[in-house]
């Protein structure tokens, strides 16, 4: 294969998880502007009408519908659909998510970080607790379950899964749910790319720090938000979805054929600690 080969997903039939917006549609926009035929599953009808249009006037070949991936047969049948229609399945980004409230302090950085109440461990519903894990970790075992369903019998796929620097790092202003279901997230893609290496199924995840995206209400979109994050991410800058395309393609990619297991954090160095 020639080097100018090894990214090339060109007709490849790819099913996006959220995405109509954040992290997803930059995954979706990444593939689609390659060559991929790209399905986007979401929960937000008319983010998604939105986006197939903008993103087929763009030139590539985008369809979606609306599915909430904790609703697993709904989002088998979806999934179940695409193949159908394409006559195979390539790669599925395990994607969809959604914040879990104010961590147990109130703010991202800085010496004034006060303890909020909403956030503290006892005042911590279940329902809150349930929903995250729902969607964050039950929602991404699902979409791994059903690509699984398709992939193996061809003996190919890629399969790549978000989660989060929060997998790792205990991140204060976060609450605890999203951390430990993008921790579960982790741990369960390394599960799965064991099982299935000897099926030619790739398994990778891709572990975001602060990107700005529309996630808890569009928190990251302020301004004075960001500059204070940049002054502690050793890039000195915050992050957007266009940061994670070029990661995205190479993992849905013949580049990273023997790439399999492994969680790969794009932050800017966050996660090192402050260069300054």
């Amino acid at each position: 294969m020639k080097i100018s080969e090894l990214f090339n997903v060109k007709d490849d039939v790819v099913v996006v998880t959220g995405g109509a917006s954040g992290l997803g549609l930059g995954f979706a926009e990444a593939l689609a502007s390659n060559g991929a035929r790209v399905t986007l599953l979401d929960v937000h009808e008319e983010r998604i009408k939105h986006e197939i249009g903008r993103l087929r006037e763009a030139g590539g070949a985008v369809t979606g519908s609306v599915v909430d991936v904790s609703d697993h047969a709904a989002l088998d049948a979806a999934i179940d659909e695409v193949v159908r229609t394409h006559g195979r399945l390539d790669t599925v980004f395990a994607n969809a998510g959604i914040d879990s409230g104010p961590g147990f302090l109130g703010g991202w950085v800085g010496s004034e970080r006060p303890r909020v109440a909403e956030g503290a461990l006892e005042r911590y519903a279940d329902e809150r607790w349930n929903r995250v894990l729902e969607v964050n970790l039950s929602g991404v075992f699902a979409t791994v379950r059903a690509a699984a369903r398709h992939m193996r019998p061809r003996r190919h796929g890629r399969i790549i899964v978000t989660t989060s620097l929060a997998a790792s790092r205990v991140e204060t202003a976060v609450g605890s749910a999203y951390m430990a279901a993008k921790a579960g997230a982790a741990h369960f893609m390394r599960t799965a790319a064991l099982e299935l290496a000897a099926y030619g199924i790739t398994v990778n995840a891709i572990a975001p720090g602060f990107i700005v995206t529309n996630i808890g209400g569009g928190h990251a979109h302020n301004k004075d938000l960001q500059r204070a994050v940049s002054q502690v991410v050793p890039m000195h800058r915050v992050g957007v979805p266009a940061d994670l395309h070029g990661l995205a393609l190479f993992l849905a990619s013949p580049a990273s054929a023997y790439v399999t297991g492994q969680e790969i954090i794009i932050d800017g160095g966050w996660g090192l600690g402050q260069a300054d």
